[in-house]
Parts: C-alpha cells; sequence; structure tokens
C-alpha cells in the first residue's frame, strides 16, 4: 500500500516562498507518477504538477508555471514543490497523490496529464496560506 507523507505548508506573505515535501513508500510495481494537486474553498481540486519515475517529465498548470518546481530525490523517495513567488490565490489545501504502474508509458502518460482522476493514494494534505 502507498503512502504519502506531505510536509512543508504554512502562511507565507504575498511574493514569498515555500517548499513542500512528499516521502512516498509501498510502490510494488515498477513506475509510478507522483503529483501535487490543490483544492481551495469551494473550488474544484485541480492538478498543480505532476512528474513520471520513468523519464522524469513534468507537467505544469499555466497558474504555476516560472513560479513553482517540481524534483524528485529518488535516493530518499522524497518529491518536492518549491513555490516561489507565492500569490494569495494559490492559497489552498494542498495534496501530495501517487499512481504506481507496470507500464513505462502509461506512468509516463499519466504525469504528462496530471488529472486528479488517475491517481488513487492520497496524503493527508498541507495548507498553503499566501496572505500580508
Amino acid at each position: 500500500q502507498v503512502q504519502l507523507v506531505e510536509s512543508g505548508g504554512g502562511l507565507v506573505q504575498p511574493g514569498g516562498s515555500l517548499r513542500l515535501s512528499c516521502a512516498a513508500s509501498g510502490f510494488t510495481l515498477d513506475y509510478y507518477a507522483i503529483g501535487w494537486f490543490r483544492q481551495a474553498p469551494g473550488k474544484e481540486r485541480e492538478g498543480v504538477s505532476c512528474i513520471s519515475s520513468s523519464d522524469g517529465s513534468t507537467y505544469y498548470a499555466d497558474s504555476v508555471k516560472g513560479r513553482f518546481t517540481i524534483s524528485r530525490d529518488n535516493a530518499k523517495n522524497t518529491v518536492y514543490l518549491q513555490m516561489n513567488s507565492l500569490k494569495p490565490e494559490d492559497t489552498a489545501v494542498y495534496y501530495c497523490a501517487a499512481v504506481a504502474s507496470n507500464s513505462l508509458w502509461r506512468a509516463t502518460i499519466l504525469g504528462a496529464r496530471c488529472r486528479y482522476a488517475d491517481f488513487g493514494s492520497w496524503g493527508q494534505g498541507t495548507q498553503v496560506t499566501v496572505s500580508s
């Protein structure tokens, strides 16, 4: 069973930075995609950024391109989301999610699409608040 533990959320002023971490364990298949999703009050959950284990290809939502960077440390089984130039509209609960596959191709596609309906394992979420 895949387990995901997030950390790094908090309160930050507009223009500030935060780094979220997601420690993953329990993968039993060879390939996977891990992503960050967020949900603000009254809004649908949206994909922020995803990365696949196969080739490290990434996806970013248009709203965060140029500001957020996803990365992975395979030795630590941890995925990071570096968030810079934060805006009040980035305020949300951020979730780490993962989906495993025995297909390299499928893991790549899932990471590139970054759709929350495709991801079956979820962390508990961490609150990010951007406010002055």
